[in-house]
């Protein structure tokens, strides 16, 4: 597979792959949450160097998570801007109106980018090593105590295995529907802002009443092979723990200690 998209699973054979998808799952969520302990550029650099390591041994390569998140780098970079333009607090470099750019926002932008680009990333390593069935296994097996206060977990882990599984099949029919509009004389680049977010409307409208009807086909086909939500639900593969999930257990305790060691100001500490 040559490109990969966010929410697509690349079957390539790695310790990362073999790995139980709880201890996935969990070592995911850990590390989403460590993102915002990171308080300084040491901290900051410490997490990406863990990420970077988890990436090395999935054997996906670095151009194709590029692919994945480059989709999504507009909504960065529109949040980062109205951070900038928006924020207030310390020297201010330039002001207009209600918009100035200030010392604050700056620093706050740089933080907000660094965390959007970390967590999507850690998310699409998760969704590549990890096939959407396995995720939604793992959720499942976590959420198994919530059934005790009637919490509907095996609907809720199906609509999130369907969501992940259709992610790649419509970011490749925006794509079909973009390239569509772009042979009939369009031009995606032309205007400002506002006239840009307009071209982007005869995208979109296609592309919703595809995605329901796509819906409404699987709700179709799902109530004629007589699936039922209340049935308990069985599993064709089992989940399996193994040594090298303890071994990624201490890997990740390793990382959190280290963390913190660095916030508290045991290594060389340089803030932000």
């Amino acid at each position: 597979m040559n490109k990969v998209v966010f929410g697509s699973y690349v079957p390539v054979d790695s310790v990362l792959h073999r790995l139980d998808p709880r201890m996935k799952l969990l070592m995911c969520i850990w590390y989403v949450i460590l993102v915002f302990f990171a308080n300084s550029l040491w901290t900051c650099l410490w997490l990406l160097l863990g990420l970077g390591f988890a990436m090395v041994l999935s054997r996906v390569s670095f151009r194709q998570y590029w692919q994945g998140i480059r989709p999504l780098a507009w909504v960065i970079v529109i949040t980062v801007v109205f951070q900038i333009l928006f924020s207030s607090g310390g020297r201010v470099y330039w002001h207009w109106w209600i918009m100035s750019i200030t010392h604050d926002g700056l620093i706050n932008s740089l933080i907000i980018f660094y965390r959007f680009m970390v967590i999507i990333t850690a998310s699409t390593v998760l969704t590549a090593t990890t096939p959407t069935l396995r995720i939604a296994d793992g959720l499942d097996w976590y959420m198994q105590p919530l059934k005790a206060i009637h919490v509907p977990v095996n609907q809720l882990t199906l609509m999130l295995s369907i969501a992940l599984r259709f992610i790649p099949t419509i970011m490749d029919e925006a794509g079909k529907i973009t390239n569509a509009q772009r042979s009939r004389g369009m031009n995606f680049h032309q205007g400002n802002l506002f006239q840009r977010v307009k071209h982007l409307v005869p995208v979109l409208i296609p592309l919703f009443v595809n995605s329901f009807k796509r819906a409404e086909d699987l709700a179709t086909a799902m109530e004629a092979r007589g699936y039922d939500p209340d049935s308990p639900r069985t599993h064709y593969r089992q989940l399996h723990w193994h040594g090298a999930d303890n071994i990624t257990m201490v890997i990740m305790v390793v990382l959190t200690v280290v963390l913190f060691l660095i916030r508290g100001g045991v290594f060389a500490l340089v803030s932000l």
